[in-house]
């Protein structure tokens, strides 16, 4: 089914990291980027499961996790100033968990990191929906947080994997930049949302 309604959503508590994590490998289990990183189905899993675990667990507690109430869509931000580390998941964990497509997820990194930029900013590092619902149902997740950072001036960027989800964030203001290409593989769509010095029309920052 597709919901066309905005879930009602909540910021998500480390209790939550198995169940947001299930929610991101459900929802990338058939995703093009994802097919491309571990070309096997069932080895996808093996290595999805445990990556997005650390991932999830890092960003609960130094970034902001939201989550839909009935658990249809989850947005994943982290926020970069210049003396705060910017995540990525690094060598241990792809060696760990990736084992032979680690250079896959290495090439992934620096397509990624080639368009971060080292300006303050807020970064959308996941942004997934149940594949019973349509990427409306992540609207709302954008605005929470847009809210939060309106006022402050700080962009907002992100890099999707999907023209559906690129679709989504230009629908909320972004403005999507040349794709970048992964070698021999599907195309990124990396997007900018601008600063704004006041609060949008009828929303008040939390």
């Amino acid at each position: 089914m597709n919901n066309t309604l905005a879930a009602p959503s909540r910021r998500a508590r480390p209790s939550d990291v198995a169940a947001v994590t299930a929610l991101l490998v459900t929802a990338m289990e058939h995703d093009p980027v994802a097919e491309w990183l571990v070309p096997d189905p069932q080895e996808r899993l093996r290595v999805l499961h445990p990556l997005l675990a650390v991932d999830v667990d890092h960003a609960v507690e130094t970034g902001r996790v939201e989550v839909a109430l009935d658990w249809s869509a989850v947005a994943v931000w982290r926020t970069h100033a210049p003396n705060t580390d910017h995540w990525m998941l690094g060598d241990h964990h792809l060696t760990t968990f990736a084992g032979r497509t680690a250079s896959r997820f290495a090439e992934l990194n620096a397509a990624v990191h080639s368009y971060r930029s080292a300006a303050p900013h807020h970064w959308l590092s996941w942004l997934a929906v149940h594949p019973n619902y349509g990427w409306r149902t992540a609207g709302d997740l954008l605005d929470r947080h847009h809210d939060l950072v309106d006022g402050t001036g700080l962009p907002t960027y992100a890099v999707t994997t999907t023209e559906g989800a690129r679709d989504l964030l230009s629908a909320h203001g972004y403005r999507a930049d040349l794709p970048l290409h992964l070698p021999s593989g599907p195309r990124l769509w990396p997007l900018s949302r601008a600063g704004r010095t006041s609060p949008r029309p009828g929303h008040a920052t939390r």
